[in-house]
Order: C-alpha cells, then sequence, then structure tokens
C-alpha cells in the first residue's frame, strides 16, 4: 500500500501547489488590470479588481474570462465641464476579453454597475442662469429650499441626460412665482466620462445621494 499511499500524496500536493499558483497569477493578474486602468484615464486611482472562476490560468490562456467584478471610491463623472466623485462604484463585466497583441485592447460582452454622487456635487453638475442648491424630496424628486418654501420637482434622465423639470414652487413661497424666474426652468446635463464605458440606465434620487445605474455591452474596457 505504500506505493499508492505515496502517489495519492503527490497528487495532493502537486494540486495544492497548482491551486496555489494559480491564486498567485490571478492575484498579480488584477493588480495588473488595476494599474492598466488607471493608466488608461477612465478611473483616478486603482480599483479593486476580482476576477472571477477557476481555474485562471486557463482564462487567461484562452484570453477571455467569465466574469470580472470593479470596486472603487472616489472616481468621477462629469458634465463636459464640472468633474465630481462617484462614490461606492461597483461594476460586473461579462466576457472580458483581452486582445491576442495588445494586452491594453481589453473588450466586455455586458456589463452593469452602479454608484452614488452627493446632492451638493449634483448641484454643481445642474447648471443654471441661477444656481440650486438640490436635496432630496422624496420618490423620484429633488428640491431646492428657498426663504418660506422650496422649489421642487421631478428628476429622471434620458439615456447619459439627467433631467430636472417640472419644478415649481411650494409653500409660502408659492406666492413669488412671478419673482422666480430662472429658479423655474429646467436643469439638465449629459454625463460625460462615464466609468469602464457603461452607458447611465437610471437615475434615482435617495436621501443619500443620487443613485445611478449602469449597463452597457460590447464595451472597450481600457482601449
Amino acid at each position: 500500500m505504500r506505493g499508492p499511499v505515496k502517489a495519492l500524496i503527490g497528487l495532493a500536493v502537486l494540486a495544492g501547489l497548482l491551486v496555489g499558483a494559480d491564486r498567485l497569477a490571478v492575484g498579480v493578474a488584477e493588480d495588473e488590470a488595476a494599474d492598466l486602468l488607471v493608466n488608461s484615464g477612465r478611473v483616478g486611482s486603482p480599483p479593486e479588481v476580482t476576477i472571477e472562476g477557476f481555474p485562471f490560468l486557463t482564462q487567461a490562456l484562452s484570453g477571455e474570462f467569465d466574469e470580472v467584478r470593479l470596486a472603487a471610491d472616489g472616481m468621477t463623472v462629469s458634465n463636459g465641464r464640472d468633474r465630481v466623485a462617484l462614490h461606492s462604484f461597483q461594476a460586473r463585466m461579462s466576457g472580458v476579453k483581452v486582445g491576442d497583441s495588445d494586452r491594453r485592447d481589453v473588450t466586455v460582452r455586458s456589463g452593469s454597475g452602479s454608484g452614488l454622487i452627493t446632492y451638493a456635487d449634483l448641484s454643481k453638475l445642474t447648471v443654471g442662469a441661477v444656481p440650486l442648491g438640490l436635496e432630496y424630496a422624496g420618490p423620484g424628486r429633488v428640491k431646492s429650499v428657498v426663504p418660506g418654501g422650496a422649489i421642487e420637482g421631478r428628476l429622471r434622465n434620458e439615456g447619459n441626460t439627467v433631467i430636472v423639470d417640472d419644478l415649481q414652487l411650494t409653500g409660502a413661497a408659492a406666492a413669488l412665482k412671478g419673482m422666480a424666474g430662472d429658479r423655474l426652468s429646467a436643469r439638465r446635463f449629459t454625463m460625460t466620462n462615464l466609468p469602464a464605458g457603461l452607458n447611465l440606465a437610471s437615475a434615482v434620487p435617495q436621501s443619500d445621494g443620487l443613485r445611478l445605474e449602469f449597463t452597457g455591452s460590447n464595451l472597450s474596457l481600457i482601449g
């Protein structure tokens, strides 16, 4: 029995070494992917990259990964003029393929993600003749507090464009509607520099900020 036992022990040790090598390789690849994303200009600081699936080495040899997850805080989005932080960004990418001749040529079959911008930053992006300091006003709505009441409206998106419209004065301030002028005009901005090449799927006001949901297919992640 010594021979078979030794063989089994040897196989177990070999399997352990292969698993260890696989996990070491995936760790190196995740760090390298984070650096590539920073160098591409898509993110400002290294994100946390997690390559799913086992074994990693067979995926690496094929040049295509079943699933990759990204997580980062302090990424940015822009309205083409001002840039603000996108907090708690998380994304899940499926079918991530690396080019045969250029590792910077990374495409994604499909992806989704989410993040949050504060109302202070939303106010910066929602430019107008008169600034509005926006706050949460309930499901689908935001408001700007003014003396005697508030200016309240709905917030929605059309593609990558965020729109604040249907603005109305509430409370005692409603009597000043004729003097409100540009404060009641619709505000809109189009988001640029969206993370990982994704598009804006929805913009939902929450008590802690504006929750952004992203989606996309046939994306260019780095290249």
